[in-house]
């Protein structure tokens, strides 16, 4: 039963874990790349200097003395966004949505204190929530107003959409929508939902939420698919991008659409997780092998990368 399991895997395409870590990020993504996309500054900055817009950045803490000064930097700042900058998987953000007289309220509508706020900052200085552990620091960047393409299927928090690219070709795509569960993060390993996206028309159709396919939100009841997602040819461009500006050959690009300023990059991923397939009803592996086999001359631009993607992954022919 196991083998003929792995055997329908193989012959849908599915892109195991194993084959993934060996034949595309270690072969694709040079170490020497791995800090443009592991640290949340470096990729805004490297983004702003390719003219890709991000949230907007208020303010950056990099020591425990920092804090001090942390109250006059943040003014009258009622939204905000505290994150780590090399944090993973939405460990240790706060969405802050308004403030008290002690302090402020997240967007859950929890309050938090200064000082309870402050000791969150200290352990992402720590490093509790890095990648390795480290030392690191503390991003203070612009709520985003989400779109409300995803109002009736997101709880709290902020949508957004992963394009997974490689050799700088959009293979396939998915919105990542917030659930109470999820605690209003959109982190599928968390309990959001994942949705599949038509490479075409962008819009959704297919969702997973804890590995199994569903079709409504569980929170507010209403159907994930049929939703048309805005600026999707933007976003397209803004992945494919986001592979030139990198060097790295297979990535995950997270983006979220603001309702005034549009699309923004909120990271990029070297290690991108594989639900995208289950939320897309499609393998990965397949995908990446016809790149692979792609004439050269599609290569040639971003606009014909995109071209052939949209032409190649429509839906129907997935």
């Amino acid at each position: 039963m196991i083998f003929n399991a792995i055997r329908l895997l193989q012959n849908v395409g599915v892109l195991s874990m194993n084959r993934r870590n060996a034949e595309y990020i270690m072969r694709c993504n040079p170490r020497s790349s791995f800090p443009l996309v592991d640290d949340k500054l470096a990729t805004k900055r490297l983004a702003e200097a390719h003219q890709i817009p991000t949230p907007s950045l208020y303010h950056v803490i990099e020591y425990h003395g920092d804090m001090a000064k942390l109250k006059m930097a943040l003014g009258e700042e009622r939204e905000f966004v505290v994150k780590p900058a090399r944090g993973a998987g939405g460990s240790g953000i706060v969405l802050i949505t308004d403030r008290t007289e002690e302090g402020f309220v997240k967007q859950n509508g929890e309050k938090i204190s200064w000082k309870d706020l402050t000791y969150h900052i200290s352990g992402i200085l720590s490093g509790i929530y890095s990648l390795e552990g480290l030392e690191d620091r503390a991003l203070f960047e612009a709520l985003v107003r989400p779109h409300p393409v995803f109002s009736a299927v997101t709880f709290h928090g902020v949508p957004d959409i992963r394009i997974v690219v490689y050799r700088g070709v959009p293979v396939m795509g998915m919105a990542r929508l917030p659930t109470q569960a999820s605690d209003g993060k959109a982190n599928l390993h968390r309990g959001a939902i994942g949705v599949g996206i038509d490479m075409v028309q962008g819009i959704t159709f297919a969702a997973v939420h804890h590995s199994r396919i569903v079709t409504h939100h569980p929170d507010t009841g209403n159907p994930v698919g049929g939703l048309r997602v805005p600026y999707w040819e933007n976003m397209l461009q803004m992945a494919a991008e986001a592979v030139d500006m990198t060097g790295l050959g297979y990535l995950g690009v997270d983006m979220v659409i603001d309702c005034e300023r549009g699309p923004l990059l909120l990271e990029l991923n070297a290690r991108p997780g594989l639900q995208i397939q289950i939320a897309n009803q499609a393998g990965l592996r397949r995908r990446l092998e016809l790149v692979d086999k792609a004439p050269p001359d599609i290569f040639t631009t971003l606009e014909t990368r995109i071209a052939w993607a949209q032409q190649t992954f429509a839906t129907s022919d997935s």
